[in-house]
């Protein structure tokens, strides 16, 4: 561990004052402690905003849902309106980690964290993500758990987080706080695949602050939830997951939102099988024809070609339990 200073703020503007100067922010501290303690991070100043004002979740006048970046998983996962309105939600957060973890880690937190790649997490490995220009070691190395889908030749790095890839499937905004004033940017925005500069993760400003997610309202009843499949039952990355929300309206799917996980750089939205569904009947014809479309450009790599036919079975086995099949 190298030395750093320690700040604790109580409001947003302190905050953002010391982000502004090269702080990190840290809240639950459930990732950022773990590369500082591996070396991967080495911040020489770490800012707690666990005391800011930033732990409540409530709706939006348009009828969606606005979850504070502070709110735990745990909280989260639990709250009345997440688990009536958005289940996938509830159901990734659970899904995510052991109940310690969730009982500490943020929303904010959680869409924040960095990739579990073993590359990136071994200061002696090659790691573009890491040390811009040093190479992928990934690539050619044992990439069983990396991603076929919006990989680069700088980085084949999986997103690891759960939540986010149901907040990708609803097309959730991301709200911020920084030096310039506050601002909003888009789910689909917000993580950035790698092409050629992994190193940048987020579109964050520097200094900048996520102060909520917002998921925008959809029409109702929606019907939706998450699947994760891994190696172990217990708390464990996904190999591959699958967030689904449908509207179906006298048996008719109008609206479908799709998002695949543990198998892209970032949480992947699956708008081909958007496409297929929306306009249908459900049927088990219905779901195999849209999940062939879940792995389009889909790219493997030598120990992980069987995320292809994982991801289009996880997609069909999915929406063949929100949607059913007549």
């Amino acid at each position: 561990m190298y030395p750093f200073t320690y700040k604790r703020v109580s409001n947003v503007a302190d905050a953002l004052a010391a982000g502004r100067h090269g702080g990190r922010y840290i809240a639950g501290g459930t990732t950022l402690v773990d590369l500082m303690r591996e070396t991967v991070e080495r911040p020489d100043v770490v800012v707690d905003i666990s005391d800011l004002p930033l732990r409540s979740i409530s709706s939006t006048e348009d009828g969606g849902l606005r979850i504070g970046a502070l709110v735990t998983m745990a909280e989260a996962a639990v709250h009345r309106e997440v688990q009536r309105r958005y289940p996938v939600i509830s159901e990734a957060l659970r899904l995510s980690a052991s109940a310690q973890l969730r009982n500490m880690a943020s929303i904010g937190g959680n869409i924040m964290q960095r990739t579990r790649c073993s590359y990136f997490r071994d200061v002696t490995a090659a790691c573009n993500k890491r040390a811009p220009g040093a190479g992928c070691a990934a690539r050619d190395g044992y990439n069983r758990t990396h991603a076929i889908l919006g990989g680069s030749t700088s980085c084949v790095a999986t997103h690891p987080s759960d939540a986010a890839v149901a907040f990708a499937a609803l097309e959730a905004r991301v709200h911020l706080a920084g030096p310039a004033g506050t601002r909003v940017v888009a789910f689909e925005d917000f993580l950035l695949p790698p092409d050629d500069s992994p190193q940048l993760e987020h579109a964050t400003m520097p200094g900048e602050l996520i102060t909520s997610v917002e998921i925008p309202a959809h029409p109702h009843p929606l019907r939706s939830g998450y699947l994760k499949v891994r190696d172990r039952q217990s708390f464990e990355f996904a190999l591959t997951s699958a967030a689904v929300a449908l509207h179906l309206d006298d048996g008719v799917i109008r609206a479908a939102k799709v998002a695949a996980g543990g198998v892209g750089t970032v949480p992947w939205k699956l708008p081909a099988v958007e496409r297929i569904l929306v306009g249908q009947r459900p049927s088990a014809r219905l779901w195999s024809k849209a999940a062939e479309a879940s792995v389009d450009g889909a790219l493997p790599l030598k120990h992980n070609r069987f995320k292809v036919e994982l991801l289009k079975r996880t997609v069909e086995r999915q929406l063949r339990t929100v949607g059913g099949a007549a």
